[in-house]
């Protein structure tokens, strides 16, 4: 299984850093990264292999929320499943 990621906020020196931490603690396995910075601003998509989370996906999730809103960032975390159902035609 795997889930999307997607970090935007100010740009600051580590979100990529801190975010990816964050997830090979909880057992997250980044599989797929893009970023940019326009201008002041960051934005990034992370695809990670959750199989193998130590926490469940819930709670993976409100530490994500939890951890962007201490650092002005908006992180939301969707399971691949939802991701795929919202996007299918």
């Amino acid at each position: 299984m795997k889930a999307v990621i997607s970090v935007t906020g100010k740009d600051n020196v580590g979100i990529i850093a801190g975010v990816s931490t964050l997830c090979a603690e909880r057992g997250a396995n980044i599989i797929d990264i893009t970023q940019s910075v326009l201008s002041e601003y960051f934005a990034m998509i992370m695809l990670a292999e959750i199989d193998g989370l130590k926490v469940p996906f819930s709670q993976f999730v409100d530490e994500l929320d939890s951890y962007g809103k201490e650092r002005a960032l908006e992180i939301h975390t969707m399971h691949e499943d939802i991701f795929n159902t919202m996007h299918h035609i």
